[in-house]
């Protein structure tokens, strides 16, 4: 196995040719006196720009910079997923490439991560403009907190800190890195969140607009699926299936104790049955599946020892 080393800092770019480079040295000025072992891995998620050779040009300059470079672009969540798979760090910090967050943070956020197992950051004064970014972003986290009941006032900040167990047992998926502490507290994880900096962008493009917080909400639902019913999908089923049984119940007295038989109301009443049948059927398939998995794929609950 690859040696481990006490912090890994990983961080997702596309299209930051004009960053990176005042990035990595950034990073490097402000983990090197910490006196912690450390990498910085860096995923082009397929860039178009000379994002990839500016980076490779810094090998030489920082040895602890890692660089992987993906076949094409796949999206912030696959290109995130990819730097913790090949994370060695006991502690890993998370961040955007873009220079609005702030590497003069990260030693706060690892002092904070004492007592915790996820570190978030919360861009308070955030320099973003109002109604494309700031106020989408008010909205979708509002939402967030109500159906999750995860008290984060900032889940799309990237400027996080994990203990390893606790993220790398993760698989991430189409747009679930601004979820990665929800997930993780449904392990079992202590969250605190911390106030950080946020800086106005100054070179390259924003690669987010409005139509990212239509993916949240479309996402919630799988959010809620995986830390509420994962492990016994048979109650989710059973949830959505119980309305369909109770109306078939009605439908079917109800108009015979009224009026008496009627072969509309009887067929209505069997539709809706069969309805639950189908939401019981499909969570006991889940229920099946899932214990065909759990000798390859489940993973045991992370723990501490006392």
């Amino acid at each position: 196995m690859e040696q481990t080393v006490e912090l890994s800092v990983t961080v997702p770019v596309y299209n930051e040719e004009e960053n990176v480079r005042a990035l990595v040295a950034g990073l490097a000025a402000v983990l090197r006196p910490l006196e912690r072992s450390f990498e910085l891995v860096v995923v082009d998620d397929g860039s178009s720009d000379e994002t990839v050779s500016v980076l490779r040009g810094l090998l030489e300059d920082i040895p602890e910079l890692r660089v992987v470079e993906l076949s094409r672009n796949f999206g912030q969540t696959l290109a995130l997923q990819a730097a913790l798979d090949i994370a060695r760090g006991e502690i890993i910090v998370t961040m955007d490439g873009d220079l609005q967050n702030d590497p003069a943070d990260i030693p706060m956020l690892l002092e904070n991560l004492d007592g915790a197992d996820v570190v978030s950051g919360w861009r308070r004064n955030r320099q973003d403009t109002l109604v494309l970014r700031k106020f989408p972003s008010w909205v979708a986290n509002r939402l967030i907190r109500a159906v999750t009941g995860v008290p984060i006032h900032d889940q799309g900040c990237s400027l996080k800190a994990y203990r390893g167990e606790f993220i790398r047992q993760l698989d991430l998926y189409g747009d679930m890195h601004r979820f990665i502490a929800i997930l993780a507290m449904a392990t079992g994880a202590r969250i605190v969140e911390v106030e950080v900096n946020h800086h106005p962008r100054t070179a390259g493009e924003s690669k987010y607009g409005i139509s990212r917080t239509f993916k949240v909400l479309a996402d919630l639902f799988t959010i809620q699926m995986l830390t509420w019913f994962r492990t016994q999908p048979i109650r989710f089923f059973a949830l959505i299936g119980t309305p369909f049984l109770l109306a078939s119940v009605l439908a079917g007295v109800l108009p015979w104790i009224l009026t008496g038989w009627t072969p509309v109301w009887t067929s209505i009443s069997l539709f809706l049955a069969l309805t639950a049948g189908a939401c019981i059927l499909v969570g006991m398939l889940g229920e099946t599946l899932n214990e065909a998995s759990a000798p390859q794929g489940r993973r045991s609950a992370p723990f501490r020892e006392c």
